[in-house]
Formats: structure tokens, C-alpha cells, sequence
């Protein structure tokens, strides 16, 4: 198989896991649906930074170090239950209230930084973000490779996170999904404020 060949079978494993259920995933479908394209965008350049040093974190190894029970993973996933719970707390609050801009949250749009530091935040305190790129890159660095395979591999990662993420904001800008959102916000922010709780509990009960 061809480098080329081998990227794109890369490329299209990663877009699986990218849009696959998860914290990055809720919160950025939410605030699309809720704040518009632009909101959305934002907040997926911050998930896409993210996913920058997370990159850089698996290719060079240190995801090991991010496994098990050490301190720093123990710290880790609770600091990320913490902020998931902290943006459910929002959204559920959002949704008791009947109140889209409930402040303080991701109930509430904010400006571009905001919706930037959100997405930022909420995948750079995924722990397992950097051991997922780690499982899925190890197969395809296991062979002889030149010292600029990691790097491209990482730069799928990078490029692939911020085009799949910006265009996943604007497909959401579809008028009968919007629709449908405005006239069942209070609902999908509950489902949506529950999801996140769910995941938080789940980071928490890991070993």
C-alpha cells in the first residue's frame, strides 16, 4: 500500500472517532443548533486547537503516561468530570428555566473568544482524546517509516479536526434542524445536559 493509500484509510478511521458520541461532540452540536453557525464554528476551532496538542501528545508517546492510575491521570479525568458536569449543570438549568440564555454557560452564546475557549477546554480536559490518536496512529507507525511520518500523521489529525468540526457547525445550520431545535430547545437542552452528566460519571468511575 502506497503512503498516500495509507493516509486516507487513516483519515477516514480518525473521521469515525471524530464523530462519534462524546463531549466535544454534544457540546458543539448544541451550540451550533442554539447560537447559529458562527457560535459553532468557533467553538470548533477551540475542540480543533485542542486536538493540536493532543495530536503532538500522542505521536511523541506521552498518552502512556495519561493511562492507569497514576496522579496525573486520576487529576485529569476529574478535572474533566468537573467541567462536563459544570457545562450540564448550565444546560439543565437552561432547560428547567425554559431559558436559551441562561448566563454563564454554554446555554448562553457568548462572543467568539468564549465559544473558542468552550471548545478548547472541553477536549483538552478529555483524557482519553490523546490515547485514542495514540491506538489508532500505533498500527501505522509500527513499520520502517521516514522521520516525517509521525508529523503527517499528526497533521491529518490537526487539518481533518478543524475542516470536519467547522463544516459538522454549518451542516447543523440546515433550516428544518433549526426548526426543529427552536421548537424543542427545552428538551434537547435537558437531553443534552443529561448526556454530558452521563459522561462525567462515566470519566469519574474509571480506574
Amino acid at each position: 500500500m502506497t503512503w498516500e493509500a495509507e493516509l486516507a484509510v487513516f483519515a477516514g478511521v480518525m473521521a469515525l472517532g471524530q464523530f462519534s458520541p462524546g463531549p466535544d461532540m454534544v457540546l458543539l452540536t448544541r451550540t451550533s443548533l442554539a447560537h447559529g453557525g458562527r457560535a459553532g464554528a468557533w467553538t470548533a476551532t477551540g475542540i480543533a486547537c485542542g486536538l493540536s496538542l493532543h495530536a503532538v501528545v500522542a505521536m511523541g508517546g506521552v498518552s502512556l503516561i495519561l493511562t492507569g492510575s497514576s496522579a496525573l491521570a486520576r487529576g485529569l479525568r476529574f478535572a474533566s468530570a468537573l467541567y462536563m458536569g459544570w457545562l450540564a449543570f448550565q444546560l439543565l438549568r437552561a432547560a428547567w428555566r425554559g431559558n436559551a440564555e441562561a448566563s454563564g454557560g454554554p446555554a448562553a452564546g457568548g462572543g467568539d473568544a468564549v465559544c473558542w475557549r468552550r471548545g478548547l477546554w472541553c477536549n483538552l480536559l478529555n483524557p482519553k482524546a490523546a490515547l485514542f490518536f495514540a491506538t489508532i496512529a500505533t498500527p501505522f507507525l509500527t513499520a520502517n517509516r521516514q522521520p516525517w511520518w509521525p508529523w503527517a500523521l499528526g497533521g491529518v489529525i490537526v487539518v481533518q479536526g478543524f475542516a470536519l468540526w467547522i463544516a459538522w457547525a454549518w451542516a447543523l445550520q440546515w433550516p428544518p434542524l433549526r426548526g426543529l431545535y427552536q421548537q424543542s430547545a427545552r428538551w434537547l437542552d435537558g437531553a443534552f445536559g443529561i448526556a454530558l452528566l452521563a459522561l462525567a460519571i462515566k470519566v469519574l468511575s474509571q480506574h
